[in-house]
């Protein structure tokens, strides 16, 4: 979808009276949610095609298991991520993870990437110790400062 239609319509919903818009055109799904706190700023997410989201799956059917968010506060130190973007925990579809729960990691050691604008970046350890919990699944969006990895 053209970034000229997108704006357009986030200036439609943020001066509406509609709290949310969804929008397909062709293989592209936008939705638009307006916050119910500040009537004035947007959310806009897209939304792979069915054909994309299909892929990824299926290029890896046994995933590591994968630690749910902690109810409690986690025990060890936090790995948060340092920018929006989508979560990987490998360089490549099928291959192995950089990190699983139990592994040794030392300063430095990539832990997963991050993507942002098509860009790859890869996340680094910032300390040294065993993984203990993964709080991300592996695909899933994550926000700024969003708690990553528990190290040990």
């Amino acid at each position: 979808m053209d970034l000229r239609k997108l704006k357009t319509l986030i200036d439609l919903v943020a001066e509406s009276d509609i709290s949310e818009l969804e929008v397909t055109e062709g293989e592209s799904k936008v939705r638009i949610v307006k916050n119910s706190a500040q009537a004035q700023q947007s959310q806009v997410v897209m939304m792979p095609s069915p054909q994309a989201m299909a892929a990824p799956a299926a290029a890896a059917p046994a995933a590591a298991p994968v630690a749910p968010a902690a109810e409690a506060a986690p025990v060890g130190h936090v790995v948060k991520s340092p920018m929006v973007g989508t979560f990987y925990r490998s360089s490549a579809p099928g291959s192995a993870p950089f990190v699983d729960i139990g592994s040794s990691v030392k300063e430095g050691d990539t832990l997963c990437l991050i993507e942002a604008m098509k860009l790859l970046n890869e996340i680094d350890a910032d300390a040294s110790g065993t993984i203990k919990q993964i709080l991300v699944e592996n695909g899933q969006p994550v926000e700024y400062g969003q708690p990553l990895f528990i190290i040990g």
